[in-house]
This record gives structure tokens, C-alpha cells and sequence, in this order.
């Protein structure tokens, strides 16, 4: 079997034992109730992780994805309180403030040649200063028929559950039978082979920030259905939450590898053992600390890769 199919193999096969346990452990077992429960939970990672994937994709990092998430979040608890045509209007307003936060990103990153770590740190810093200015305490009002149909299951089905599937169909065709998707990858794998064969690495990359504020305004979005308000601090957890989650889903951090239901996978297992330590009897105030142990360990995984890549590089320059 091929080394990129192991990369999702055997965390769908983690994935499959923590959920056999998290619903064993569960008091109410598994029912559409707690499948929906679990499935709301873990949309909003799997829309952050993704908004990671396709900027880690193109050799970058983005540090602004809870940044991005919490004005996202801010925005459509102004914007989604009314009903019929509005409702359209602010969820287009919602999407394109995360879109516009990816493109100032992508602008910053390549027309301002700055290291990526440190152009999303400090456009993530404004990001935040501009969501706290707009809603410096939690609050807002979110359609409650819009949040109901979002939140709850279709028969036994819960509804996120179905995004989940849909994300991971649409952006696994994007990345694997799309110009762009094959041009991410080439770049990801070599920048130096994708400038030869005509690949503008300046466009990519843009784009590739601009989806990546998309997906973070996604979960901001689906964030506002769950809660009903819209909360400035929500951000911090989500970018580190993110990077974790492509990692456990085999995505390298070098760039170039991985896949979009590896992504889906990773986001559904990382969230899944947080839930299982809810349930597991630890003391509460011991759960950070393992729920900490599990990110700092996925993150370590994904720079040793990196490693091993550079490394690997840098053999076959010689």
C-alpha cells in the first residue's frame, strides 16, 4: 500500500476505535442525540483544520485562523438575526469577511515577502483587535430557525454531520481534480520545479489564503448557529486545534502532502479525545493537561516530518 494512503488509513482506523469507546462510554450510548452532539462539536474543527490545509498545502502557516474564526463569528451575530432575503445577504457578508481576511493574508505573505509565521501573527493580532472593537463582550442574535436547521439532525442524520461529508467530497475534488489543487500540490512539493513548469507561486498562494479564510469564516459561521451570539475570545483554541488536527490526519507540514479527508479524519479523531477524557472519570482539571499532551505531541509528529523532508532534500541536492 502506498505511504499517502497509510497517511489516512491508520488514523480513520484511530478514528473508528476512539469513537467505538466515546459512544461506549457515553452515558446515553449512541443515539441521534448524541451523534449530534459530537457531530456539532466537531464541524467546527473540521472547518478550521481545512482553513490550515490549503495554506500548509503551499508551504505556509497560518497563525490567523482563530483570529479569523472569532470576526467571522463576530460578523454574523450582526448580520443573521433577520429573516428571508437577509438571511442571504449576511451569510454572503459572514463568508466574504473571512475570504477578504485570507486575501489580505495571501497579499501580505507574497506581495510582502514576510516570513508566514510572522505576517498571520500580526494580521491575526488585528483581526482580533477589529472582532473585540465589534463585539467586546459576547452577544448578538442569530435567526433560531436558521440555527435549528443547521444544528439539528434531518430523521436520524444530524446536519453537520452531513456538511462534514459534504466539506470532505468538495474539497477532496478541489484538491484532486482541479488546477489549482494539482498546482497547491506541485508547489507544496517543489516551489522551484512548479515556477519551471509556468505556475505562478504569487497566485497560488493567494488563493490558496483566500480559501483558507473561507473555511475559518465557515466555522465562524456554524459557531453562530450553535451559540446563537457572536464572542470575540473564541479565537486562540482554533489555530492551534487546526494545526494539530491536519497533522493527526497525515498532512505534512512541509508542504505538499496530505489529503482532504485525511484533514476530515484528523479534525473528527482530535475532537473525539477531548470527548472520550470528558467521560473517562479524569479529574476536570486534569483533562487540559492531557487534551494539551495530545496537541503538543501531534504538533512534534508533523515538525519531526518536516524534518525528515528538509533532510531528505537536502540529500538529493548533494
Amino acid at each position: 500500500m502506498k505511504r499517502l494512503d497509510l497517511r489516512v488509513l491508520i488514523p480513520a482506523v484511530a478514528l473508528a476505535v476512539l469513537l467505538v469507546v466515546y459512544f461506549g462510554s457515553h452515558p446515553r450510548g449512541f443515539s441521534t442525540r448524541v451523534l449530534t452532539i459530537w457531530s456539532n462539536q466537531s464541524v467546527l474543527l473540521v472547518f478550521a483544520a481545512f482553513a490550515q490545509f490549503f495554506v500548509v498545502m503551499v508551504r505556509g502557516i497560518d497563525l490567523s485562523v482563530g483570529a479569523m474564526v472569532a470576526l467571522s463569528n463576530v460578523v454574523a451575530s450582526y448580520v443573521l438575526a433577520g429573516e428571508g432575503v437577509s438571511l442571504v445577504f449576511g451569510t454572503v457578508a459572514v463568508l466574504a469577511t473571512g475570504v477578504a481576511c485570507g486575501l489580505i493574508n495571501g497579499l501580505v505573505v507574497t506581495l510582502g515577502r514576510i516570513p508566514p509565521i510572522i505576517a498571520t501573527l500580526a494580521t491575526g493580532a488585528v483581526f482580533s483587535g477589529v472582532a473585540l472593537a465589534l463585539r467586546p463582550t459576547p452577544g448578538g442574535a442569530v435567526n433560531e430557525g436558521l440555527s435549528d436547521a443547521l444544528s439539528y439532525a434531518v430523521g436520524p442524520v444530524p446536519t453537520s454531520l452531513i456538511l462534514i461529508v459534504l466539506a470532505g467530497m468538495a474539497f477532496a475534488f478541489l484538491m484532486r481534480r482541479t488546477a489549482f489543487g494539482l498546482e497547491a500540490q506541485g508547489v507544496g512539493s517543489s516551489e522551484h520545479s512548479a515556477a519551471l513548469t509556468g505556475i505562478s507561486l504569487i497566485r497560488v498562494r493567494i488563493i490558496a489564503h483566500g480559501l483558507g479564510g473561507f473555511c475559518a469564516a465557515l466555522c465562524g459561521y456554524y459557531l453562530a448557529m450553535v451559540t446563537l451570539t457572536g464572542d470575540a475570545g473564541v479565537g486562540p483554541t482554533y489555530t492551534l486545534n487546526a494545526i494539530a488536527a491536519i497533522v493527526l490526519g497525515g498532512v505534512s507540514l512541509a508542504g505538499g502532502v496530505g489529503k482532504a479527508w485525511g484533514v476530515v479524519i484528523g479534525a473528527l479523531s482530535l475532537k473525539t479525545v477531548a470527548a472520550v477524557m470528558f467521560f473517562s472519570g479524569l479529574p476536570p482539571l486534569a483533562q487540559p493537561f492531557f487534551e494539551g499532551f495530545v496537541l503538543a505531541a501531534a504538533v512534534v509528529l508533523g515538525s519531526l516530518g518536516l524534518v525528515r523532508v528538509r533532510n531528505r532534500q537536502k540529500l538529493f541536492s548533494q
